[in-house]
């Protein structure tokens, strides 16, 4: 990454994510600094620091927003497509939720113009690197989490099976809803449904576990038998498709349509790069779900048998980029979830820090067949974008929920009305608005130290500066 100064870049290279070392057993990725590039020493976070930075994870400056309402009992059923016909952005499948082969010449715009075209779209300027070599994904998008701006991207809005990535929506919706602390009795019915071959974490029925248990088994595992279980709490699978379709609508994720709570294939069941990467922004809003997309390692409770001690065995996070299995832990990752069904492919969703600045990046369904593929093309993808910051323009802005203020502008106008989007959130969380959200937003300004090296974000929404005449 390169400083406003035009020093030489830092970025996490190949050989400096060998060098970090992985999170252990508990412990968890954090929003790591990477000092800027000046005379000072830089100092490499150690694995004691992981687990101390991530257990002080702050409170969020003020209440997670209210979900959207379900549809009316008059709606269509959440789980058939919306129309007969695909939407923009939408090819036929082929009866099976197999993707189209190729993104059609026009998709939805949300974000900006650029975003709705097929391709590659990035707009470098002096001293900007080139992108990587060999990138395959189907769909990818790099993109800057505190001011929303899109740094680089191909077929942002091509809907396709979206994979566990799903999980990250179902998890934004379905989080907020019970305390960690509440505890829950499994009966059979709580896990019927699940589709044949599902990653599982092992949740036996007539056992009890906590709410915190059942999001590690989520989160680690991506176990389709924890969603189940929270889904029967949330009223069952067909309530919670419905209460993840209305906040999808809410995030302004028009690409998304909800089949199944845990991503598994199902016709109809698609989101974009561009949507995961709301859910993600989105959700790590929230410190629970900071906390456990960031969780490497954690013990998992056992079966209750009578007469016996119940024993605990211990979970794996699947996202390999924070565990450093198969490919270098990528310094400065904090989340957030990865996928891989037959219809999807290889899919995922991550978000790093280097310095102050923070990235997501989703990758979606590599044609390279070599493994851990999309790990590595998101790696070569965030390492890009810690380098070109302030040597590209932004071809598009992830845009604020509906209910932000400002957030009814879809910035359709290809970043003028995403930059009018955004100075709303602003005007609004210095006196000059109202709504929810104006206690809160993603700025490098409101950036707490914690541990000496670890930093995380306690706002919610970029707050950025106005315009320039």
């Amino acid at each position: 990454m390169r400083s406003g100064t035009g020093t030489g870049p830092i970025g996490s290279s190949e050989g400096d994510r060998a060098a970090g070392s992985a999170p252990g057993r508990g412990r968890r990725g954090t929003f790591t600094g990477v000092p800027k590039t000046t005379s000072q020493t830089v100092r490499r976070r150690g694995a004691a620091l992981v687990a101390a930075s991530a257990a002080l994870l702050l409170p969020l400056a003020a209440v997670s927003p209210a979900l959207a309402a379900p549809p009316s009992p008059s709606a269509p059923p959440a789980t058939q497509p919306p129309s007969g016909r695909p939407g923009p952005g939408q090819s036929p499948s082929d009866g099976k939720g197999r993707p189209p082969k190729q993104p059609p010449a026009k998709m939805s715009e949300v974000g900006g113009e650029l975003l709705g075209r097929p391709g590659v779209q990035v707009r470098p300027e002096a001293g900007a690197p080139a992108l990587p070599k060999g990138l395959s994904g189907d769909a990818w998008l790099v993109a800057d989490a505190e001011s929303g701006e899109v740094l680089a991207a191909k077929n942002a809005h091509w809907r396709l099976a979206p994979a566990s990535t799903l999980k990250m929506l179902f998890a934004d919706t379905v989080l907020p809803k019970f305390p960690k602390e509440q505890q829950h009795k499994v009966v059979a019915s709580d896990l019927e449904g699940m589709g044949e071959g599902s990653s599982q974490v092992g949740i036996k029925e007539e056992s009890t576990y906590s709410v915190h248990d059942l999001w590690l088994g989520v989160f680690l595992r991506s176990g389709n038998d924890a969603v189940h279980v929270l889904s029967a709490m949330n009223g069952g699978v067909e309530q919670t498709v419905r209460d993840m379709q209305a906040h999808a609508e809410e995030l302004q994720a028009e690409d998304t349509h909800v089949v199944t709570p845990d991503g598994y294939d199902a016709d109809g069941q698609v989101s974009s790069a561009y949507d995961l990467t709301l859910f993600a922004r989105s959700g790590l809003q929230k410190k629970d779900f900071r906390e456990y997309c960031s969780t490497a390692t954690a013990q998992f409770p056992g079966e209750e048998k009578k007469g016996k001690k119940r024993e605990s065995f211990g979970i794996q996070n699947t996202n390999r980029l924070l565990t450093g299995q198969g490919v270098p832990f990528y310094k400065g990752i904090a989340g957030v979830k990865n996928g891989s069904t037959t219809n999807a492919g290889n899919t995922f969703t991550g978000v790093a820090q280097h310095g102050d600045r923070k990235l997501l990046v989703t990758v979606m369904n590599p044609q390279t067949k070599e493994p851990n593929e999309v790990y590595k093309e998101s790696a070569a993808l965030l390492d890009w974008g810690f380098e070109a910051v302030g040597h590209v323009k932004p071809v598009g802005v992830l845009v604020p929920p509906r209910g932000a203020a400002g957030g009814r502008d879809t910035g359709k106008s290809g970043g003028r009305a995403g930059d009018k989007a955004q100075a709303s959130v602003a005007d609004s969380a210095t006196g000059s608005g109202g709504g929810l959200w104006t206690a809160v937003g993603i700025t490098g300004g409101s950036l707490v130290l914690l541990a000496g090296a670890a930093y995380v974000v306690h706002r919610r929404w970029p707050l950025r500066r106005p315009p320039q005449p």
